[in-house]
């Protein structure tokens, strides 16, 4: 069963192994558990709904407590405390377009808020209800979510905007076609979120971002149904997708999501390599993209996350092997970084890519190992979010953050992210952080960060401090010209930062569009644009 106050399903854990605490401990300091509210505390402070009775409604205390938050630290602490703030006043589940442009017709007549829902698995606030005079109705999508269409003269696959991860893949793969979109969140977020908030894959690029796979579609929006068709290209004017992707719910509900889906691959594997440094891995990451080397993934882990992910694995033998194979190869044990990469496709293919990838490790001085580390990856390759879990028991919070810039300058703005997030750990506190490139690109690469802190003697103390160290990182990455979000969306954690990349012009457009789809403002309000 799905936690109400944490990330996934009940039966799956990540602990923290010795090794991993040990190693913690000695940055951090010893962890500060705090107390976790219990369930019955939780239901106890709903209050009584607001909403008129509709058949697709419920506005029982146990499902608006499920839908009342998201998965970032904020919510996290949130759902662990008790003090959840505001719930939804219900949760719709329809069962078809049809049943959401009802949906949309009562909230205009009984004056509600509307907050659409995916798989809940948002970090950046976009599926929290706010306080205010109105009532606000959370509308799931998780019924959504079946494949209704494949044209295979076309590729091009029709679901239903609910429709999460694992279930596309399976529904696809009865038919011998893939998606290939797997964010971390694969397991739980849905193909209408991807779109909503302009995802990205970890082998984006074989498959692309959702940008590449969005083929059309359908929104139901207050002023009425929006249809996409799937037209392969097109100069007729501006394409109405580019509206719909990334509009995180303000102009309407995605309901039907075409996509662009591949046959399955003969083969896939996935490799690890280890440069001497992070000036030497950085340069390899952005030859391999620039040269067009046919690879799904590459992931560039800095010398902090090397170790890090080495002893958080606690496979002490193996990495104890390893250290003294990578030693005798003349790669330095506190500046290698290690490199992870994937080959997809036919036999000829993937031993074409891996080929080209091995002599440019070799041309950088580095060092391949071959597939064993490569599947530890696969295997735990969703794994990653439950980590929080194991970190709580023992006292620590992690939180994550990412961007995108041009390669000129990705190591200032790595170190920038960094430097910001230690000096603002407050209270005498640090935090250990660590970066990795994640999704490359001929013009520059993406960032993502993790960092991991001592929680505080209370909520609120640990709360300020996670704010005051995520506030000063967004400060850094716009000041280096990043993006404020690369694939995790606005929402309303990352709006204030939003007009450094789109101007106020830009912002101007933006709610002139939202006006134009949702008059009445109804739709997820102060979500991507602050009010």
């Amino acid at each position: 069963m799905r936690r109400w106050n944490g990330w996934g399903d009940s039966a799956n854990d990540y602990p923290l192994k010795p090794a991993g605490a040990a190693f913690l401990e000695a940055r951090l300091g010893a962890g500060q558990r705090l107390a976790d509210a219990d369930l019955d505390q939780v239901l106890a402070s709903v209050p009584a709904s607001r909403l008129a009775h509709h058949p697709l409604v419920d506005t029982a205390p146990e499902t608006r407590v499920r839908h009342a938050r998201g998965q970032s630290l904020a919510d996290w602490l949130a759902m662990r405390s008790g003090d959840f703030g505001v719930f939804p006043d219900g949760v719709a589940f329809p069962e078809s377009g049809e049943q959401v442009r009802e949906l949309l017709d009562w909230c205009r007549d009984q004056d509600v808020l509307l907050i659409p829902y995916g798989g809940g698995t948002s970090v950046a606030g976009h599926i929290n209800p706010r306080a205010g005079d109105r009532p606000v109705l959370t509308l799931s999508l998780a019924r959504l979510d079946r494949l209704t269409d494949l044209d295979e003269a076309s590729q091009v696959a029709t679901f239903g905007a609910g429709t999460p991860g694992p279930s596309v893949e399976r529904q696809l793969a009865e038919r011998g076609y893939r998606l290939g979109h797997y964010p971390q969140s694969w397991e739980l977020s849905t193909l209408g979120g991807w779109v909503a908030s302009r995802s990205s894959g970890q082998q984006s690029l074989r498959y692309g971002r959702i940008e590449q796979l969005f083929a059309g579609g359908r929104v139901e929006t207050p002023t009425g149904t929006l249809t996409l068709p799937t037209i392969p290209a097109s100069s007729a004017g501006p394409d109405l997708r580019e509206m719909v992707m990334g509009s995180e719910g303000r102009l309407g509900v995605i309901t039907e999501v075409k996509v662009r889906v591949s046959p399955l691959p003969e083969e896939e594997q996935f490799h690890v390599a280890f440069l001497p440094d992070w000036d030497s891995a950085v340069l390899l990451a952005r030859r391999l993209v620039q040269a067009r080397v046919p690879l799904s993934m590459v992931r560039v882990s800095n010398a902090e996350e090397t170790r890090t992910q080495l002893t958080l694995a606690g496979h002490e033998r193996l990495v104890a092997a390893l250290e003294r194979y990578l030693a005798l190869r003349g790669q330095p044990r506190g500046r290698k970084c290690m490199l992870t990469f994937g080959v997809t496709g036919d036999k000829a293919h993937c031993r074409h890519a891996l080929g080209e990838a091995r002599r440019a490790i070799r041309a950088a001085g580095g060092v391949t190992t071959g597939r064993a580390l490569g599947r530890k990856w696969e295997e735990a390759r969703f794994r990653s979010p439950y980590l929080r879990h194991g970190l709580w028991e023992r006292g620590y919070a992690v939180d994550t953050l990412e961007t995108c810039v041009d390669w000129g300058r990705v190591p200032q703005t790595v170190a920038a992210i960094e430097q910001a997030i230690r000096d603002h750990a407050g209270d005498g506190e640090t935090a250990h952080v660590f970066t990795h490139l994640s999704h490359l690109y001929a013009q520059g690469s993406s960032i993502y960060t993790t960092y991991v802190f001592r929680c505080s003697s209370d909520y609120q103390g640990t709360r300020q401090r996670w704010w005051a160290m995520k506030r000063a990182a967004s400060d850094a990455i716009v000041a280096n010209g990043g993006t404020i979000s690369h694939q995790h969306g606005v929402g309303r954690d990352h709006a204030p930062w939003l007009v450094h990349e789109k101007g106020e012009r830009g912002l101007a457009a933006l709610r002139d569009l939202v006006t134009h789809f949702d008059p009445q403002g109804r739709l997820n309000p102060g979500c991507l644009l602050e009010d």
